[in-house]
Order: structure tokens, then sequence, then C-alpha cells
């Protein structure tokens, strides 16, 4: 009833796990903390338990309810242009996620009754790819994006934890192989070893987390990439079955996808404005955005 609801409100799949202590996951996240690979996004700091127990987020929480969403477009940037990544072409999508998570929420509660839950959007302490993984809707790829084998990578990941006993999904198979692609190809060579990748190293944490200046070592490995990276997904072989979404409000901004690397760095605060109005790439703001261009010049 649950997944049927959440293929009418657009999600892609929905997984469901028993809520409890990710207890395999503890060495790898203290392992990636040790090794600072968190760059400074002190925030993965934060929370340690948290992360690893959803019952510590919602009480008395007994289910995971895992949702992918895609947000593969059907129209890319223009070629000769500073890229941004996929999932940053459309509105943000906390806030549309965020909308459908509270309809599913609702519609729980209407046909279960007494059910207490909270949704969850890249918002809070939550490793969306280790529930996903555990309630069956793909595996840990040795880029650590969440893979299918039917559609790819390219989704969003959320939640609702509810504190509702319900039937659960079993974990599915690794099928990256032999399979380096990811590895190989990283500009950085974030991806240090298969299944970690060094978030201090990527080119989505010096374009989007960093606050600073990008370190000047960087100059000439980020690829044109001046909000995010979608380089470890482009060459991932399942990629190939990524079909484009079907969200209207995913739907890029026609002069974003017609910008010159001329236009980005002409661009000014009204412009940025009306192209990113509900945008995630507001976050940088628009002199995070001329660093990044400034730096990649």
């Amino acid at each position: 009833m649950i997944k049927a609801e959440s293929k009418r409100l657009g999600f892609l799949s929905c997984g469901i796990s028993k809520a409890g202590f990710l207890e395999e996951e503890v060495p790898r996240l203290e392992n990636w903390l040790n090794k600072n690979m968190q760059g400074q996004m002190f925030y993965m700091e934060n929370h340690f338990d948290k992360r690893l127990n959803p019952t510590l987020l919602v009480e008395g929480a007994k289910s995971v309810i895992s949702l992918l969403l895609n947000y593969y477009p059907s129209e890319f940037q223009n070629q000769e242009s500073y890229k941004i990544s996929k999932y940053a072409y459309g509105q943000d999508y906390h806030f549309v996620i965020k909308e459908k998570l509270k309809e599913l929420l609702h519609f729980i509660q209407t046909e279960i009754g007494e059910v207490s839950g909270r949704a969850f959007v890249d918002s809070a302490p939550v490793l969306d790819k280790a529930w996903a993984a555990k309630s069956g809707l793909g595996w840990m790829g040795k880029n650590t994006n969440l893979i299918t084998q039917k559609v790819g990578s390219f989704y969003f990941i959320s939640e609702l934890i509810v504190d509702v006993e319900l039937e659960y999904d079993a974990p599915t198979t690794d099928h990256c192989g032999s399979c380096t692609a990811c590895i190989d190809e990283c500009p950085t060579e974030a991806i240090v070893a298969p299944y970690v990748v060094d978030g201090s190293k990527c080119i989505s944490y010096f374009t989007i987390e960093l606050k600073e200046n990008i370190p000047t070592e960087m100059k000439g490995k980020l690829d044109d990439w001046m909000f995010g990276c979608d380089v470890c997904q482009d060459v991932c072989p399942w990629n190939r079955f990524s079909k484009p979404h079907n969200e209207p409000l995913f739907q890029a901004n026609p002069e974003l996808l017609s910008f010159t690397k001329k236009d980005w760095e002409e661009i000014t605060e009204d412009v940025f404005k009306k192209v990113f109005k509900d945008s995630a790439v507001k976050r940088t703001k628009l002199e995070g955005l001329r660093r990044n261009v400034e730096f990649l010049k």
C-alpha cells in the first residue's frame, strides 16, 4: 500500500527496513572521520550516535522507509560551458521531496491510524545510502553512490522514519564486479580505494562545501565543473540505463542550458537570482560561483 502510494507521488522506488543500530557502518564512519576525509565539513563529526541509530532521531522508531526520486534530465547544458551537476538543474530537491514525504506520511496516518514519523531529505544525520541499500533499493558502488541495475544512480534518496512495524525488504547484491571506471576517471583521484571517497578531495567539496579558496594544486584538475561533479556517475556503466525524470519541478531553466563560459564569467546578481531562484545552486551564493569560475578560467 505504501509502495503503491509512493509510486503515485512520483518516487522511482520504495524499500523498507527495520529501524535499528547500523553496526556494520561504525568502522567505516570512524575510519573516514579519523582520516579527516570530511575536510571542512565539520557537521559530519557531529551526532555520531544519531547517524547510526534512527531510534535516537524518532522516538519509538520501528521502520525506515527509503525512497528514490529520479533527477536524470532529458536536456543537458551547452557542451562549451562550465558544468553544473545534473541534480541542480531544476528546483531545490529538498523542498520538492519534503512535500512528497509529507503527503506520504499523511497517507500512512490516514490508512493505518496513529503513526508518528519524520521526513528526512539530506537535512539530518541519517546515513541515506546505507538505509537504501539495507532495504534493497540498490548497492553501494565503488564511488560510494547507491547504484541500481535498472536505472543507475541519478536519483535522490530520502526517508520517512516511522514508529510502526511494517514488512521489511532484504538487501540486494553488489554488481560493480571488476569495473574501476569511477576510480580511474575521477579528475582529482578522490576515490582513494574501492568504496572509499576522500570527501576533502572531491570536486563537489571544492565547489560547494569549501568556503575558503580552492587549493592551487587543484588548478587544471576540476574538469570545468563549477558546481558539483558527475564524473563518477557519468562513467558508470549502469548509468546507460538512466531514463529522464518526469518531475516538472526538476526541469532546467532554458537559460541555464544555453549559457556559454562567457555568460558565466559575466553573470550579474540579477541574472543569478532569476536563473537560480529556487535552485540548490543558491547554496554557494553568487560569490561562491564567481570564485569557482575564476578558478577554472
